[in-house]
């Protein structure tokens, strides 16, 4: 049995681990687990991954959660070029660092942004009223300066001169509220000539690829859901967001 990845390319952290493995011709078996279909919550998954979260991986009989333990795994089996996760200390630095901060920050707020604009309406029914849409934008905005003022600064990519797990990890989640209908890199040329060298880097047509249901968000429709699921994130979105 070959490397398998468990990958929804509608969730940020399986795009990451996606655009990586291809962009480095890692050999594995794409597995698709449709979370809007609960097929996260199969016994046959579990298997997997008891935490049912994808991404997800198996090789051989070692299996593996979470996307950044994912990558680092990839990197350190397939011996990939070092400037993905340098051996330079300092460099290897800003990598962990970047990795460190974003969880609770860029994917934190951005995903927010993206449940209020794609998944609560549709869910629910209801539009997030004005000023909760107003605050989740200005959170995400506040992250996206801190991005720019610690973490990008004048440098081509985040670790320096060249791209690394940081940048592809940052852009897949910026992406996530663009294709909710947010342009956050309208008005911010630093930011989207730092878009152009990751995508550059990895390769345009890969980056489409990787993103082409998440561009097309705005054609799905609940009754896409398995009806137990859908009932229980309608639920949370509405505790979230105090709309009960």
């Amino acid at each position: 049995m070959g490397l398998e990845l468990y990958l929804d390319l509608l969730s940020q952290p399986c795009r990451a681990l996606y655009i990586f493995a291809r962009a480095n011709n890692i050999p594995f078996e794409f597995k698709r687990v449709q979370l809007s279909k609960g097929q996260h919550k199969t016994e046959e998954f579990q298997k997997v991954n008891v935490l049912m979260k994808v991404p997800a991986l198996r090789d051989g009989s070692f299996t593996l959660a979470e996307s950044i333990a994912i990558l680092l795994y990839l990197v350190r089996k397939f011996k990939t070029p070092d400037h993905w996760y340098p051996s330079d200390l300092h460099k290897r630095a800003r990598v962990d660092e970047y990795l460190s901060w974003q969880h609770a920050n860029i994917r934190a707020k951005g995903s927010k942004l993206f449940l209020s604009k794609a998944l609560l309406p549709l869910l629910t029914g209801q539009p997030l009223p004005p000023e909760k849409l107003e605050s989740a934008t200005e959170e995400l905005n506040i992250a996206l300066k801190q991005f720019e003022e610690k973490f990008l600064q004048d440098k081509p990519f985040i670790a320096g001169s060249e791209v690394s797990l940081a940048d592809i990890v940052a852009l897949v989640e910026l992406m996530q509220p663009v294709c909710a209908g947010y342009d956050l890199f309208a008005e911010r040329p630093k930011l989207t000539e730092w878009r152009r060298r990751v995508e550059e880097a990895v390769g345009k047509q890969l980056f489409q690829e990787a993103h082409e249901e998440i561009m097309n968000i705005k054609n799905l429709t609940a009754d896409q859901f398995a009806p137990e699921l859908m009932e229980s994130f309608k639920q949370q979105l509405l505790k979230q967001y105090s709309l009960n």
